[in-house]
């Protein structure tokens, strides 16, 4: 078992929906110096807020974390041990700029092995995709699935795995690649690029019909973001994941109409109008992912309830738009 304390930690993306949970699951590791590098792409500055509170002596750093030579005096100065990177340029961004999304999310991964090649880090936790395997072939998904990737997204974070896990065999670097299915909670991105929960809550307030692309019969294996963000932790604190891929996800698979739904029950708005549009781009028909793996070698076993984290997410969502 290893440990965060006093460890010197770098998170990418930490300001980001899943790193800045990420950024307050490890606070609570007592690391001695806690650093996030984020470019505010789609990050927010307000993300960090309880962990600012937590940790005042928390650094953000406005950077590009794929750029090799900043983040190498960076790791350097601070005497980084461990990095977590999330970084990444999403899914709907390379439906559009598809060369720059596939450039960088292959830099970020390129980038932060080369600094664990050249022992200027000691670990690497890399967190891929489950965009990565396309639609479901078999039920439950797991890390032996083919991998079939539908966008530049997808095969950027697939080639980003593959380049970790050849620098793990090639040069012995200490790392892992977490595969996380489809996050929600609170923090997710309510303007570019949203989630559809914070969709469901802005179109409720502003008492706009909801769209879902599709006939709506797609899945999804939606996990609640602070489970995740603890998987990542245990993924570091248990060597039995290096120079694997773990799965984190729960098991089950939900459509995109009864997620709707449930959605609208818990709001008490259910009779609020819903309409089908065109099929979107790229969208995956199923998914619902396999996690024997992670529940063997890190002890992972979800148990927040689909209502609980629903509601939670829906409340901090009302709140606030």
């Amino acid at each position: 078992m290893n440990s965060l304390t006093n460890k010197k930690v770098l998170v990418t993306g930490g300001a980001g929906f899943i790193g800045s949970h990420l950024v307050d699951r490890i606070i609570q590791e007592n690391p001695s110096d806690i650093h996030v590098v984020d470019n505010f792409f789609l990050g927010e500055e307000e993300n960090l807020e309880d962990a600012h509170k937590m940790r005042p002596d928390l650094e953000v750093f406005r950077l590009d974390a794929s750029d090799l030579a900043a983040m190498r005096d960076l790791v350097e100065e601070k005497a980084i041990e461990v990095v977590f990177n999330l970084a990444v340029i999403p899914l709907p961004t390379s439906l559009k700029y598809p060369v720059w999304t596939v450039n960088v999310n292959i830099g970020l991964a390129l980038t932060f092995c080369e600094l664990a090649r050249t022992n200027s880090i000691e670990t690497l936790i890399h967190s891929s995709s489950s965009e990565a395997y396309g639609s479901a072939k078999t039920i439950p998904m797991n890390e032996d699935h083919p991998m079939n990737p539908k966008t530049p997204y997808a095969a950027s974070k697939l080639a980003g795995d593959e380049l970790v896990l050849s620098y793990i065999r090639t040069f012995g670097i200490d790392a892992a690649v977490v595969r996380p299915f489809n996050n929600y909670g609170p923090r997710q991105n309510p303007g570019r690029y949203a989630g559809i929960i914070p969709i469901v809550v802005k179109k409720l307030k502003k008492n706009e019909p909801i769209e879902i692309f599709g006939d709506g019969e797609q899945t999804r294996d939606y996990i609640f973001v602070k489970e995740t963000a603890d998987a990542f932790v245990k993924v570091y604190q248990n060597n039995a994941s290096r120079g694997k891929v773990l799965n984190i996800a729960t098991g089950k698979e939900i459509t995109i109409n009864d997620l709707v739904a449930k959605l609208l029950e818990i709001l008490g708005k259910q009779d609020h109008p819903v309409f089908h549009s065109e099929d979107r781009i790229g969208d995956v028909r199923r998914h619902c992912g396999g996690v024997d793996l992670a529940k063997d070698l890190i002890g992972f076993q979800p148990h927040v309830m689909p209502e609980q984290g629903l509601l939670e997410t829906a409340l901090w969502y009302q709140e606030r738009l």
